[in-house]
């Protein structure tokens, strides 16, 4: 297989349903390792207090554990720090750099996610250059500070209107799982479940066997 194949497989998206979203750690190599073992397939490193030396510093750190199991690693807000890291993918808010910014800066293979919280920004997504959104948070989390939760009805309509994947935020954890996904969904962003646990590898393998008899079921 060529480097840009590999690269290729690694972006793809296909199959990927457990998404990691981690600020930076002391231990955030063997917890990245820990999670992946465990089932994790998707990595995002969120980290808004560090300044961008540091940011690109613990990035690197974070790409090189993901690539060495071959799962996408995401750099949170910004572009340019994602290009200098060799990210696979950005993630976007609605307050960030645009999609198509993002897309000029990283160019037409890697990955762009953007964040919607309420129907008008998903049916804006529609028309943005991104390889997936992400929908919620569902729940309110202390990750989106004052933001309120949108409920499970909006999993659904995000899941039916979005036209790419969907990855739901807020609360995600084995007990919440099974609803999620009787309303649609089918991927979902995990933060406290896993950055909070004593065991990352056994929770993130817990949370993983949910997710997959849950879709099954439905």
């Amino acid at each position: 297989m060529t480097a840009a194949a590999a690269a290729g497989s690694v972006r793809s998206l296909a199959g990927r349903c457990l998404y990691l979203c981690t600020g930076d750690r002391p231990d955030l190599a063997s917890f990245l390792t820990a999670c992946i073992e465990g089932g994790v397939d998707i990595v995002q490193l969120r980290e808004k207090v560090l300044d961008a030396r540091l940011v690109v510093e613990r990035g690197r750190i974070a790409a090189r554990v993901c690539a060495d199991h071959g799962v996408p690693f995401i750099m949170n807000d910004r572009p340019d720090l994602a290009l200098e890291v060799g990210a696979d993918g950005v993630h976007v808010g609605q307050d960030d750099a645009s999609p198509e910014l993002a897309r000029r800066i990283l160019g037409p293979e890697v990955i762009v996610g953007l964040s919607t919280h309420a129907p008008a920004q998903l049916d804006a997504s529609v028309s943005e250059p991104v390889d997936y959104v992400s929908a919620g948070p569902v729940e309110p989390t202390p990750t989106k500070e004052g933001r309120p939760g949108t409920g499970i009805g909006y999993v659904s309509y995000a899941v039916e209107r979005a036209g790419r994947p969907v990855f739901i935020t807020g609360g995600v954890t084995p007990a919440t799982v099974p609803g999620l996904a009787a309303a649609g969904a089918r991927r979902f962003v995990v933060v406290r479940y896993l950055t909070e646990s004593d065991d990352p590898r056994a929770s993130a393998r817990a949370l993983r066997r949910t997710i997959e008899e849950a879709v099954q079921r439905r």
